[in-house]
């Protein structure tokens, strides 16, 4: 599936059952937008991830091994643990 950027560039993309993952470049991202989020199959996106703070941006995403979460990072030094079905955060901590 051809997955089309929102707004920047994408910088990563992961597969899944149901759809892709896509992590987007925060440079020039608009602010109160998450610039990662999934898109079906048939092109809905289905959620944008919940961000820990408004003036953040994710900067790199990985699937965790449980099959249900995954982790990201943003640009302000945030570790998230996320829902892979609704992209809600589930934790965050500060690792600045």
């Amino acid at each position: 599936m051809a997955v089309a950027a929102l707004y920047t560039k994408i910088e990563k993309i992961i597969q899944l059952a149901n759809g892709s993952i896509v992590l987007e470049s925060p440079n020039g991202f608009p602010l109160n937008e998450s610039n990662l989020y999934l898109v079906e199959q048939n092109g809905n996106i289905l959620w944008k991830a919940e961000k820990p703070d408004i003036g953040v941006y994710f900067s790199r995403v990985k699937l965790n091994e449980d099959g249900m979460t995954f982790s990201a990072y943003t640009t302000r030094g945030h570790a998230c643990e996320l829902n892979l079905k609704t992209g809600k955060l589930i934790s965050f901590t500060s690792i600045q």
